[in-house]
């Protein structure tokens, strides 16, 4: 079968290699579509927290056909599957653990599938941590990714008002979110914001990282939420990768601190880091309901040959498509 190996800093090798075999409580999947995010764009970099060391197999999460089971497990050869892996997906064959696997409807497209299992998982519970309900108004940084566009759709379907943040020429594949939209490459973010919500909002979503939430800090209403997912602004650091975390994390313990105290009006911030636990599974069935219904429809930028991995990291890199962009295995020798 066929890998993908990132071998070192910015070594991105495809492989050949024995197909493997699973072992009890285990499953051989042979991969429909597995996903590229920014995830695997850090792991390049030697960037993303506590990623393995190289080499390896990177691809955070898949879809796909059950070919082969272990003894004791009660999936059956045949059914389709989507796992959450963290690092290992991006393989023409995987071997998962059964308790890992989520049930994907056979109607559904497995390139909408697999952007619903990292992105979609992240987006349901990033809605959650805020405690963002009906009525409330949320400020998306990033509304083109692909945890944005799910994050505004489906803060759509909660009845909850999405200002979000993108440059302009995305702009055009993000109208149909019915989100307002803000260039920030042009426009003055928070003074756009405060016209079109003056009391402030009530949570930002902010994967951008240390430097940027202070401002998003004070676009909150009160009793707003601030949510920090990530650090995509420090990639190009040259410190350790943990660098740019622990200043995240001194910033949200300080106005933990000052909330405790009642010095921020009910503000509150708040850390998100995805996990592939019993709640990603269920949340991530959820939203494979949401998707067979079509009340959920994630944007898809590129579908490509599993061999075209390094293609698709620096496609995801130069910031020129919207949405998730997906490798097909196989597609290739068909």
């Amino acid at each position: 079968m066929t890998e993908i190996v990132l071998t070192g800093l910015d070594e991105v090798v495809v492989r050949d290699t024995e197909t493997p075999e699973p072992g009890p409580h285990q499953v051989l999947v042979r991969t429909e579509a597995t996903g590229v995010a920014f995830a695997e764009v850090q792991m390049r970099r030697g960037r993303y927290p506590a990623q393995p060391r190289f080499p390896f197999v990177p691809g955070y999460d898949l879809v796909g056909e059950i070919v082969a089971t272990g003894p004791g497990t009660p999936w059956q050869v045949g059914q389709r599957v989507a796992a959450m892996t963290r690092t290992g997906a991006w393989a023409e064959h995987v071997v998962l653990r059964d308790r890992d696997l989520v049930a994907v409807p056979d109607d559904v497209d497995a390139a909408e599938a697999v952007a619903l299992v990292l992105n979609g998982v992240t987006a349901r519970q990033l809605l959650r941590t805020a405690n963002a309900r009906t009525g409330r108004t949320v400020l998306v940084h990033g509304i083109g990714g692909g945890v944005g566009a799910l994050l505004a759709q489906l803060a759509a379907l909660d009845g909850i008002r999405v200002i979000g943040t993108a440059s302009a020429h995305r702009h055009p594949d993000l109208t149909d979110l019915g989100a307002e939209l803000i260039d920030h490459r042009t426009d003055d973010v928070a003074e756009q914001v405060t016209a079109l919500a003056p009391g402030g909002v009530d949570a930002v979503f902010d994967p951008l990282g240390p430097s940027s939430l202070p401002a998003s800090w004070r676009l909150l209403a009160p009793g707003g939420t601030l949510v920090s997912y990530g650090s995509s602004a420090t990639l190009d650091d040259t410190g350790p990768w943990f660098a740019p975390y622990l200043g995240i994390v001194r910033m949200v313990a300080g106005w933990e601190i000052r909330r405790l105290l009642g010095r921020t009006g009910g503000r509150r911030a708040r850390l998100y880091y995805v996990r592939s636990d019993e709640q990603s599974r269920k949340d991530l069935a959820e939203l494979l309901g949401l998707l067979a219904q079509g009340r959920l429809r994630p944007l898809i930028a590129e579908r490509l040959p599993l061999e075209d991995a390094e293609r698709a990291l620096d496609l995801h890199l130069s910031g020129k498509r919207t949405g998730r962009i997906v490798l097909q295995p196989g597609s290739h020798r068909e």
